[in-house]
């Protein structure tokens, strides 16, 4: 197993990657190998002032970077030999099983589908990101970012994959899925979620429990929450508040402080042909290890191969 990570990629590149591949390599077992794509010679420094063997890991050397404002398409275009599309060529090519950045996260989703492609049948890749619940166990919010506007049958797709998803990383059996809404009444909603609706209640695809409204994402009325990109962004925005204002506050809570991303690594990109992990910009190192480590949950679970089947 060959996991891709982009050194370059972050606020805090290429130090926290760094340290955060040598923090994962401490939790892989044999035939698991990192390969970090960036500038090895900014790498090396690192590694000799940790005291760290560099044989531990595969280098793929890029001398171009793209950087969190570069408009996402033209950077990959014009960047032919940066961390992110270097990366996505190796995993286009099969030289590594997966790929993670802390990067330009436009431009992680544009590689992600010019290079290994949507599914066939997938009408658009999506975001997810992990909400933990009140009494114990996480769930699992999605679209989170990658479609600001959807459509019915896209949103009838999200629930498909989030299901796939909550039931193979987070073993959870037989999924509930739910659509937010205003309320949770069936004829509630705008134009989009009325229309979504129906193909939900429908389904065969997932196990669909209706409408939820924001106050039932950390409760355990829904495993799986489906919603558009616009909506999803704003509420995970909202939910890392959380912890950074318990902790302005001084209170010590052990909820909130499930809140904090570093525990869950970063955003899978779900649909597409590889597993691809796009990291918080700020990824801290123990951030990247979790990133490294859903990386392979990713792998040996069989995910996208469980998706592909799907969608046949």
């Amino acid at each position: 197993m060959k996991i891709g990570l982009d050194i370059m990629g972050g606020d805090y590149a290429p130090k926290a990657i760094v340290l955060g591949a040598i923090a994962a390599h401490q939790s892989l077992n044999a035939g698991e190998h990192l390969v970090l794509i960036g500038d090895t010679e900014q790498i090396k420094p690192i590694l000799a002032e940790e005291g760290f063997n560099p044989d531990h890991f595969e280098y793929v050397h890029t001398d171009e970077v793209i950087g969190m404002g570069e408009h996402p398409t033209k950077a990959i275009v014009q960047k032919p030999n940066s961390s992110i599309a270097v990366g996505f060529n190796l995993l286009k090519e099969g030289k590594i099983d997966s790929f993670a950045s802390a990067g330009n996260s436009g431009a992680m989703l544009v590689g992600a589908v010019f290079s290994v492609k949507t599914i066939p049948g997938i009408i658009r890749p999506c975001l997810c990101t992990i909400l933990p619940k009140i009494k114990g166990g996480t769930g699992l919010l999605l679209d989170v970012g990658a479609n600001a506007d959807c459509k019915p049958d896209i949103l009838l797709q999200f629930g498909v994959l989030g299901s796939l998803y909550a039931e193979n990383l987070l073993q959870i059996n037989d999924p509930k899925v739910a659509l937010i809404n205003i309320g949770e009444e069936d004829e509630k909603g705008n134009m989009l979620s009325m229309a979504t609706f129906p193909l939900m209640k429908e389904t065969s695809l997932f196990n669909f429990v209706g409408n939820v409204e924001g106050r039932d994402l950390f409760n355990d009325k829904a495993d799986v929450i489906v919603c558009d990109g616009f909506t999803g962004n704003i509420m995970l925005k909202l939910a890392e508040s959380f912890y950074v204002l318990t902790i302005k506050k001084g209170l010590k809570d052990e909820f909130f402080d499930r809140f904090n991303y570093e525990q869950y690594g970063g955003s899978p990109v779900l649909g597409v042909n590889a597993p691809v992990v796009i990291g918080h910009g700020i990824s801290s190192p123990l951030a990247v290890k979790n990133m490294v480590l859903q990386s392979r949950e990713m792998i040996t679970t069989g995910l996208v191969e469980k998706i592909r089947m799907a969608f046949k």
